[in-house]
């Protein structure tokens, strides 16, 4: 199969309950095979097992790398945007409750097309780019969708070759369909024209 992100080719990699996943031999991805991706209702019902409960003390504490970043970036005349904010966007609310204005985005929750059409000076993506099905699509809309000097924060975990994959909970989601590597990053980086990427644990950050 192709790699989904850039079109190299991919070999199998590991196969367990059904399910195969592929590792590109130029990107470093490692891709689900797009015949084992769950149906969209069942997607959607993985979702909704999430506890996204906004003013959970933990929630907060997990989305903390993203807010801190952003604060640290941007004061709050600037506009952002909660990519793929689910049913509780907390980091939304973090951030509104500092006086930042920041529009939501959710295909599945908060379907706002309109959120689309307008661009911003920040991007946050906590826990959805390994959703993906179209990642190199995806990360395309989002380099358009900002501003100059603007940025695009991911939060993730990173695959690397010292990940035990058969024991690695982070698959056990039938929902995450791509795992990057730190190759990954860089090569949507220099691909989809990013001026700068940077990785700091599960925190990556895109600059234009």
């Amino acid at each position: 199969m192709e790699c989904k992100l850039c079109n190299s080719k991919t070999t199998l990699f590991y196969s367990i309950k059904y399910i195969d996943y592929y590792k590109c031999s130029a990107c470093f991805a490692v891709l689900m095979d797009p015949n084992c991706y769950p149906s969209i209702n069942n997607e959607k019902k993985r979702y909704l097992e999430h506890n996204n409960n906004v003013h959970d003390l933990g929630y907060q504490k997990f989305v903390d790398p993203i807010v801190k970043a952003v604060k640290k970036d941007f004061n709050n005349t600037a506009t952002g945007l909660d990519f793929g904010c689910g049913t509780g966007p907390v980091i939304t609310k973090l951030l509104r409750d500092k006086n930042y204005s920041i529009t939501t985005y959710d295909p599945f929750f908060d379907n706002n097309l309109n959120a689309l059409e307008t661009n911003y000076n920040f991007i946050v993506c906590c826990e959805v780019i390994e959703h993906f099905h179209n990642p190199l699509q995806e990360f395309k809309r989002l380099k358009n969708l900002l501003k100059p000097q603007g940025r695009l924060y991911c939060m993730t975990d990173l695959f690397s070759e010292n990940i035990n994959f058969k024991n690695w909970y982070y698959k056990e989601d039938n929902t995450h369909v791509i795992f990057y590597h730190k190759n990954t990053f860089n090569w949507i980086q220099k691909n989809v024209g990013f001026s700068k990427v940077t990785m700091n644990n599960r925190l990556i950050t895109f600059e234009i």
